[in-house]
Protein backbone atom coordinates (compact mmCIF):
# COMPACT_ATOMS: atom_id res chain seq x y z
CA UNK A 1 0.00 0.00 0.00
CA UNK A 2 0.99 3.61 -0.47
CA UNK A 3 0.71 5.30 2.93
CA UNK A 4 1.31 8.93 3.88
CA UNK A 5 2.03 9.64 7.54
CA UNK A 6 1.53 13.09 9.05
CA UNK A 7 3.34 13.81 12.29
CA UNK A 8 5.85 11.15 11.26
CA UNK A 9 8.60 12.40 13.58
CA UNK A 10 6.38 12.46 16.68
CA UNK A 11 5.96 9.74 19.28
CA UNK A 12 2.88 8.12 17.76
CA UNK A 13 3.71 8.91 14.14
CA UNK A 14 7.20 7.44 14.28
CA UNK A 15 5.74 4.16 15.55
CA UNK A 16 3.26 4.17 12.67
CA UNK A 17 6.11 4.68 10.20
CA UNK A 18 8.10 1.82 11.72
CA UNK A 19 5.13 -0.54 11.67
CA UNK A 20 4.21 0.35 8.08
CA UNK A 21 7.78 -0.20 6.87
CA UNK A 22 7.97 -3.57 8.64
CA UNK A 23 4.95 -4.67 6.60
CA UNK A 24 6.50 -3.66 3.31
CA UNK A 25 4.35 -0.63 2.56
CA UNK A 26 5.57 2.37 0.57
CA UNK A 27 5.68 5.14 3.18
CA UNK A 28 5.72 8.88 2.61
CA UNK A 29 6.51 10.94 5.70
CA UNK A 30 5.33 14.53 5.69
CA UNK A 31 7.35 16.97 7.80
CA UNK A 32 6.88 20.70 8.21
CA UNK A 33 10.60 21.35 8.46
CA UNK A 34 13.20 19.48 6.40
CA UNK A 35 15.64 19.66 9.34
CA UNK A 36 13.35 17.34 11.33
CA UNK A 37 14.09 14.27 9.21
CA UNK A 38 17.14 13.02 11.10
CA UNK A 39 15.22 10.47 13.16
CA UNK A 40 13.30 8.99 10.23
CA UNK A 41 14.39 5.60 8.91
CA UNK A 42 15.95 5.18 5.51
CA UNK A 43 13.97 3.78 2.64
CA UNK A 44 10.98 6.08 2.90
CA UNK A 45 9.93 9.11 0.90
CA UNK A 46 10.20 12.30 2.94
CA UNK A 47 8.51 15.50 1.77
CA UNK A 48 7.82 18.85 3.38
CA UNK A 49 4.22 19.90 3.71
CA UNK A 50 1.62 21.50 5.93
CA UNK A 51 -1.65 19.69 6.69
CA UNK A 52 -3.35 23.06 7.19
CA UNK A 53 -2.64 24.01 3.56
CA UNK A 54 -5.14 22.46 1.14
CA UNK A 55 -2.69 22.55 -1.77
CA UNK A 56 -0.17 20.59 0.28
CA UNK A 57 -2.86 18.12 1.33
CA UNK A 58 -3.74 17.48 -2.31
CA UNK A 59 -0.06 17.05 -3.16
CA UNK A 60 0.82 14.53 -0.46
CA UNK A 61 -2.41 12.52 -0.78
CA UNK A 62 -2.66 12.19 -4.56
CA UNK A 63 -2.02 8.60 -5.58
CA UNK A 64 -1.94 7.39 -1.98
CA UNK A 65 -4.15 4.67 -0.55
CA UNK A 66 -4.21 5.92 3.03
CA UNK A 67 -3.24 9.06 4.90
CA UNK A 68 -2.57 8.52 8.61
CA UNK A 69 -2.61 11.66 10.71
CA UNK A 70 -0.73 11.53 14.00
CA UNK A 71 -0.41 15.30 14.27
CA UNK A 72 -0.02 16.82 17.73
CA UNK A 73 -0.13 20.65 17.84
CA UNK A 74 2.32 22.48 20.05
CA UNK A 75 1.39 23.10 23.67
CA UNK A 76 -1.11 25.93 23.92
CA UNK A 77 -2.15 25.52 20.28
CA UNK A 78 -4.20 22.35 20.70
CA UNK A 79 -7.26 23.90 19.06
CA UNK A 80 -5.31 24.22 15.81
CA UNK A 81 -6.15 20.57 15.18
CA UNK A 82 -9.77 21.51 14.39
CA UNK A 83 -9.19 23.71 11.29
CA UNK A 84 -6.36 21.39 10.23
CA UNK A 85 -8.74 18.43 10.27
CA UNK A 86 -11.25 20.39 8.18
CA UNK A 87 -8.53 21.14 5.64
CA UNK A 88 -7.51 17.49 5.53
CA UNK A 89 -11.10 16.52 4.80
CA UNK A 90 -11.42 19.15 2.08
CA UNK A 91 -8.20 18.03 0.42
CA UNK A 92 -8.82 14.29 0.64
CA UNK A 93 -12.33 14.69 -0.72
CA UNK A 94 -10.65 15.64 -4.00
CA UNK A 95 -8.02 12.88 -4.09
CA UNK A 96 -9.96 9.91 -2.72
CA UNK A 97 -7.37 8.77 -0.18
CA UNK A 98 -8.65 7.18 3.00
CA UNK A 99 -7.95 8.99 6.27
CA UNK A 100 -7.04 7.44 9.62
CA UNK A 101 -6.67 9.83 12.54
CA UNK A 102 -4.88 9.22 15.83
CA UNK A 103 -7.19 11.20 18.08
CA UNK A 104 -7.93 11.36 21.78
CA UNK A 105 -9.85 9.41 24.41
CA UNK A 106 -11.76 12.33 25.92
CA UNK A 107 -15.21 11.43 24.56
CA UNK A 108 -15.07 7.73 25.41
CA UNK A 109 -17.62 6.62 28.02
CA UNK A 110 -16.12 5.36 31.28
CA UNK A 111 -17.69 1.98 32.15
CA UNK A 112 -19.86 1.90 35.24
CA UNK A 113 -20.27 5.67 35.56
CA UNK A 114 -23.71 6.09 34.08
CA UNK A 115 -22.45 7.72 30.92
CA UNK A 116 -19.64 9.92 32.23
CA UNK A 117 -16.94 10.52 29.63
CA UNK A 118 -13.18 10.55 30.09
CA UNK A 119 -13.05 14.35 29.94
CA UNK A 120 -15.44 14.44 32.90
CA UNK A 121 -13.47 11.95 34.98
CA UNK A 122 -10.26 13.20 36.59
CA UNK A 123 -9.24 9.60 37.25
CA UNK A 124 -8.42 9.36 33.56
CA UNK A 125 -7.91 12.95 32.41
CA UNK A 126 -6.51 15.52 34.86
CA UNK A 127 -8.39 18.81 35.04
CA UNK A 128 -5.22 20.56 33.85
CA UNK A 129 -5.38 18.60 30.58
CA UNK A 130 -9.06 19.13 29.81
CA UNK A 131 -8.28 21.78 27.20
CA UNK A 132 -6.46 19.06 25.27
CA UNK A 133 -9.42 16.75 25.68
CA UNK A 134 -11.75 19.49 24.44
CA UNK A 135 -9.67 19.91 21.28
CA UNK A 136 -9.86 16.17 20.65
CA UNK A 137 -13.62 16.21 21.19
CA UNK A 138 -14.01 19.07 18.73
CA UNK A 139 -11.81 17.26 16.22
CA UNK A 140 -14.07 14.21 16.45
CA UNK A 141 -17.11 16.41 15.80
CA UNK A 142 -15.47 17.64 12.59
CA UNK A 143 -15.02 14.02 11.54
CA UNK A 144 -18.57 12.99 12.42
CA UNK A 145 -19.92 15.75 10.19
CA UNK A 146 -17.83 14.56 7.22
CA UNK A 147 -19.52 12.44 4.54
CA UNK A 148 -17.19 12.92 1.56
CA UNK A 149 -14.12 11.10 2.89
CA UNK A 150 -13.70 7.49 4.03
CA UNK A 151 -12.26 8.27 7.47
CA UNK A 152 -11.81 6.47 10.79
CA UNK A 153 -10.91 8.11 14.11
CA UNK A 154 -8.85 6.16 16.64
CA UNK A 155 -9.44 7.01 20.29
CA UNK A 156 -6.63 5.21 22.14
CA UNK A 157 -6.83 4.08 25.74
CA UNK A 158 -6.51 6.73 28.46
CA UNK A 159 -2.83 5.94 29.01
CA UNK A 160 -1.21 6.20 25.59
CA UNK A 161 2.56 6.28 25.62
CA UNK A 162 5.68 4.70 24.11
CA UNK A 163 6.27 1.19 25.35
CA UNK A 164 6.49 -2.42 24.25
CA UNK A 165 5.27 -3.93 21.00
CA UNK A 166 3.36 -6.96 22.29
CA UNK A 167 1.26 -7.56 19.19
CA UNK A 168 -1.87 -7.70 21.35
CA UNK A 169 -4.79 -5.31 21.59
CA UNK A 170 -8.57 -5.17 21.95
CA UNK A 171 -10.92 -3.10 19.83
CA UNK A 172 -13.96 -1.19 21.00
CA UNK A 173 -16.29 1.55 19.86
CA UNK A 174 -17.42 4.29 22.23
CA UNK A 175 -16.57 2.85 25.65
CA UNK A 176 -13.17 3.15 27.33
CA UNK A 177 -11.38 -0.21 27.39
CA UNK A 178 -10.15 -1.19 30.85
CA UNK A 179 -7.97 -4.22 31.61
CA UNK A 180 -8.30 -6.76 34.41
CA UNK A 181 -6.30 -4.51 36.73
CA UNK A 182 -8.64 -1.58 36.18
CA UNK A 183 -6.23 0.31 33.94
CA UNK A 184 -6.92 1.80 30.54
CA UNK A 185 -3.72 1.66 28.53
CA UNK A 186 -2.12 0.87 25.20
CA UNK A 187 1.43 1.33 23.98
CA UNK A 188 1.99 3.48 20.92
CA UNK A 189 3.64 0.46 19.33
CA UNK A 190 0.53 -1.70 19.68
CA UNK A 191 -1.74 1.17 18.65
CA UNK A 192 0.33 1.38 15.47
CA UNK A 193 -0.39 -2.30 14.87
CA UNK A 194 -4.12 -1.62 15.21
CA UNK A 195 -3.88 1.31 12.79
CA UNK A 196 -2.02 -0.69 10.15
CA UNK A 197 -4.43 -3.59 10.58
CA UNK A 198 -7.25 -1.13 9.92
CA UNK A 199 -5.42 0.28 6.90
CA UNK A 200 -4.93 -3.18 5.41
CA UNK A 201 -8.33 -4.63 6.30
CA UNK A 202 -10.79 -1.73 6.80
CA UNK A 203 -13.53 -2.37 9.33
CA UNK A 204 -14.40 1.16 10.43
CA UNK A 205 -15.85 3.64 7.98
CA UNK A 206 -16.80 7.20 8.95
CA UNK A 207 -16.80 6.22 12.59
CA UNK A 208 -14.67 6.19 15.73
CA UNK A 209 -13.08 3.13 17.27
CA UNK A 210 -10.90 2.59 20.31
CA UNK A 211 -8.03 0.30 21.18
CA UNK A 212 -6.64 -0.90 24.49
CA UNK A 213 -5.44 -3.98 26.35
Amino acid sequence: MRITVLGATGNAGSRVVTEAISRGHKVTAVVRNSSATNNLPSGINVITGDASNIMDVARFSTGQDVVISAIRPASGLESDVIPTTRTLMDGLSKTGARLLIVGGASTLIVPGTGGKTVIEDSNYLPITARHIGKASADQLEVCLAETRVDWAYLSPAAQFSPGERTGKYRLGTDELLIDAKGKSQISMEDAAIALLDEAEQPKHHQTRFTVGY
